[in-house]
């Protein structure tokens, strides 16, 4: 696909979401993206780095060198670092470019990334609302804020997949973080009941008791699929659960079963980076539950 060299677009931030959608960004054309990842100068950082070569991304000097003379920042940083992200460049922004903040945080933490860049940076809350495979940079989204009407023809020239959430910064953000309770709470309860079925040797009994009560849930898949996510990516669920947590207490709510979850999603991020669960990961619930069980008793 041809297109023109422009927009110019700088990622902040290149984990999964970053190298995913400046990977499927190149493939469509846009030919001037650079990265910076506060990781690229320590030695674990060289995957990273090597992603973005292989991506054919502009491994930046710093996060100023990332951002000069940018069209769209992508800030994609872990939830705990977003405001810092925003710190690092905010000196070093000109022209007023489109800040895309993608970071899973709460509502607050949008309000006040969007306060210290104003004047500097054109902010859009947005939320990424599936997973970041297969769709990379089509992923859909939702955006909100002052400006997220006028960044909308331009991520239609990038053939991004987005949605505009009325209201000011932050609404974006509410609709993923109130969504998450269900969502991550949801796989917290999956393992926490599957893992007990398989304890007691139950597993297939209790799966098909579930059908009683919600008979159109396929509660095999269902399984299978939260248990492989909550291991492969606990530790950053947690931290978005934090961010919930944070959003409910906004709301005058107490966030009591998103705290739990918390504790059993960084528990299951833990457990995940063994290496015989991580084997695991492409079979059924009874391989998975088996390895995490007993891997989280040679943990205790």
């Amino acid at each position: 696909m041809t297109r023109r060299n422009t927009p110019r677009i700088s990622f902040i931030g290149f984990g999964e979401a970053g190298q995913a959608i400046a990977s499927g960004l190149r493939e469509d054309g846009i030919e001037q993206i650079a990265a910076w990842d506060i990781l690229f100068p320590e030695s674990s950082g060289a995957k990273l780095k090597d992603a973005a070569d292989k991506a054919g991304v502009r491994v930046a000097r710093s996060a100023a060198d990332a951002v000069a003379d940018t069209d769209v920042v992508i800030a994609a940083v872990t939830a705990a670092s977003s405001l810092e992200a925003a710190r690092s460049v905010e000196p070093h922004l000109i022209n007023n470019p489109y800040y895309l903040d993608i970071n899973s945080v709460s509502p607050g933490r949008k309000q006040n990334t969007a306060d210290l860049l104003d004047g500097k940076a054109r902010y859009v809350d947005v939320a990424v609302i599936a997973p970041i495979h297969p769709k990379r940079h089509q992923t859909p989204l939702l955006i909100a804020g002052p400006h997220a009407d006028a960044v909308g023809p331009l991520l239609d020239e990038l053939e991004m997949k987005f949605s505009i959430v009325p209201g000011g910064t932050g609404k974006a953000a509410a609709i993923k973080m109130i969504r998450s309770v269900m969502i991550k709470g949801m796989e917290a309860l999956t393992l926490e009941c599957f893992l007990a079925a398989s304890r007691a040797d139950l597993l297939e009994e209790v799966t098909k008791s579930l059908k009683n009560n919600y008979p159109t849930l396929d509660w095999t898949r269902i399984a299978d699929y939260n248990i492989e996510r909550m291991a492969s990516h606990g530790e950053r669920r947690a931290a978005e659960m934090e961010e919930s947590a944070a959003t409910l207490r906004e709301l005058g709510l107490e966030p009591l079963m998103v705290e739990s979850t918390v504790k059993r999603q960084r528990e299951m991020g833990a457990i995940g980076k063994n290496e015989k669960v991580r084997e695991t990961l492409t079979s059924d619930r009874s391989v998975m539950l088996n390895a995490i069980s007993s891997a989280a008793k040679s943990n205790h």
